[in-house]
This record gives C-alpha cells, sequence and structure tokens, in this order.
C-alpha cells in the first residue's frame, strides 16, 4: 500500500481523535479496514467518560469491528491509529489477528515497545508494523489536549 493510502485513513483516524478531543478525552483515535481497503470500524478514546480502564480508541475500534463482520477474528484487516498502541491494545491486536497496524505518533511512556522484552507471545503472529504516518499532527494535537489540561 502506497504511503498516501495510509495518510487517507490516517485522516479519518485523526477526526477520530478530534472527537476525544472534543470531549476532553486524550485524542486518540483509530479505524480498521479490511483487506479491501475499507472502514469497517471506527473509535477514539473514552476512559473518562466510560470509567473503564479499556475504552482505549483501538479496542472501541476493535470491538465495533467484530460485531461488524460477525467475528472476533479479524484476519487482514488493518489498524490504523493515531499513537502507538500500549502493551494492552497490542496484545489485543495480535490476538485479533490484525495484519497491519499503521500509526501516528510514537508514545514515550506507554508504547507497546517499551515493553516488547516482558511479553509472553500467545502465538507467532507476523504483524507489519509501520509508525510515524501524519505524526507530527497526531503529536500536536496530543500536545494540544495536555496543554489545555494544565491551564
Amino acid at each position: 500500500m502506497a504511503r498516501f493510502e495510509y495518510e487517507q485513513f490516517m485522516d479519518k483516524a485523526l477526526a477520530q481523535a478530534q472527537k476525544a478531543f472534543e470531549t476532553k478525552e486524550v485524542p486518540i483515535g483509530a479505524v480498521i479496514t479490511n483487506p479491501s481497503g475499507i472502514i469497517i470500524a471506527a473509535g477514539y478514546n473514552q476512559v473518562e467518560s466510560q470509567k473503564s480502564q479499556t475504552a482505549h480508541a483501538e479496542l472501541l475500534a476493535l470491538r465495533s469491528a467484530s460485531q461488524n463482520l460477525g467475528d472476533w477474528r479479524l484476519d487482514g484487516c488493518i489498524l490504523y491509529v493515531t499513537l502507538e498502541p500500549c502493551t494492552m491494545c497490542y496484545a489485543a491486536i495480535q490476538l485479533s489477528r490484525i495484519k497491519h497496524i499503521v500509526y501516528g505518533a510514537q508514545s514515550p511512556v506507554f508504547g507497546y515497545k517499551k515493553d516488547q522484552d516482558c511479553f509472553i507471545k500467545p502465538f507467532d503472529t507476523q504483524i507489519t508494523i509501520i509508525g510515524g504516518i501524519k505524526a507530527d499532527q497526531c503529536a500536536r494535537l496530543l500536545q494540544l489536549f495536555f496543554q489545555t489540561q494544565r491551564l
């Protein structure tokens, strides 16, 4: 897939992140496409509104995609998310059999790479991970959010 296509879908994930921002949630958004490149699910962070640590954008998108497809196996699907997934989300993505993860900004605090050596892999998956797509835009929205929270 061309970088241009990744950027188009990241724009959709950024729109989801904007929804989170507008509801005073950490602005992280996600979309999932099927193998044909059609968006089948979207989600944005709702940790505060749902009062649940599991209401991350990625997990909500995974749940929606599974409901839309009628199967928890998301073989061949691609997840686009504005921030590098945390360890919890990465494990769920792996179990869902997502084929590719495309993310925007890196997460220096909670990113899956930080805990990668601690993983107990449930099975060997071959997930392609591409980072840095629209990273500046993704990071700017997060920075703006945290600046406004400190006022």
